[in-house]
């Protein structure tokens, strides 16, 4: 059981989401949190990955000791003083692993095969004109995932039936039948299309870079569905705008929810609002998961998706 009084509940949660909260457990909440904390001896932080938890906020509390992120990403947090002063941290991977990698391959063959572009030709009326313009079939090539983790792996797997040649970049290999460079960059020159699949961290800030870009080439696709910040969104756009690289689908952007606003001029990506783990199953089971783990601190038992910080 979880106490009363004992959780804030910080930012907004979509309504499926808080209807789950809700029927499990009664939050203090605290929509914006730019605004001071209320008034309480509050022990836990319950909050979605997309919204930045100052750490001014948990300042104001000394009573915290756990914060639980709704979603697998966790740079939402202010990890350094979580650390510093023994506040515990949870997130919920491997739940939304199922819908991340559904959206990955959806918007590889949607950019591949132009399939946005392919809808509007035949509602435009322009197929009665003259046939569509030919597109990129998968088989045959050699797929990079950089980020071999849990969805990662997930992806690999879901890509072997498609007859593509994986490889993987990290800093140390793993027992797995794929290909495995060191750097992003040798995996991005040996690969057609690149999927960016790692955690955002000091190491992998703007990890694709204009060299990155260079080296996938004019035949290249790159897909996001990491986070914005892995991206150097300048090189990026200089390289989709010339050419340096075929096209690229991004789930994720550097100012969310108001990507730069060149994305959009261009014909040669595939957009979607951050909507990777944006099914209701998924996001009940993402919340289920994160309620789990405040019923796990609050009865002293082992903590289910602990983020060792």
């Amino acid at each position: 059981m979880i106490p009363v009084n004992s959780v804030l509940q910080v930012g907004h949660f979509p309504e499926i989401m808080q209807a789950e909260i809700d029927r499990r457990f009664t939050p203090t909440r605290h929509l914006d949190p730019q605004a001071p904390a209320p008034a309480g001896n509050f022990e836990a932080i319950l909050i979605r990955s997309n919204t930045k938890l100052p750490e001014a906020l948990v300042k104001q509390i000394p009573s915290i000791r756990l914060v639980a992120t709704c979603g697998v990403g966790y740079d939402n947090l202010p990890l350094t003083y979580l650390k510093q002063h023994g506040i515990k941290a949870t997130n919920t991977p491997g739940v939304l692993n199922d819908a991340v990698c559904e959206l990955a391959i959806g918007m590889m063959f949607g950019l591949l095969r132009s399939l946005p572009e392919a809808q509007e030709y035949v509602k435009s009326l322009a197929w009665s004109q003259a046939p569509f313009k030919l597109t990129t079939t998968l088989a045959g090539k050699r797929v990079g995932i950089a980020g071999m983790g849990r969805i990662g792996q997930d992806l690999a797997k879901r890509l072997e039936p498609f007859k593509v040649a994986i490889a993987y970049s990290g800093p140390n290999p793993k027992p797995l039948p794929y290909t495995h460079y060191v750097s992003v960059k040798d995996l991005a020159k040996n690969c057609d299309v690149l999927f960016l699949a790692c955690p955002a961290t000091p190491d992998t800030d703007r990890m694709i870079n204009a060299e990155v870009l260079e080296a996938l080439g004019a035949t290249g696709y790159l897909i996001n569905i990491a986070r914005g910040s892995v991206i150097d969104e300048t090189a990026l756009l200089y390289a989709l705008q010339h050419k340096k690289i075929a096209g690229a689908a991004l789930d994720v952007f550097d100012n969310e929810p108001n990507p730069n606003t060149a994305f959009l001029c261009l014909d040669n990506v595939l957009l979607t609002p951050h909507i990777g783990s944006a099914t209701a199953e998924t996001r009940i089971a993402m919340t289920n998961l994160a309620v789990d783990n405040l019923e796990a601190f609050f009865t002293h038992q082992p903590l289910l998706s602990e983020v060792h910080h």
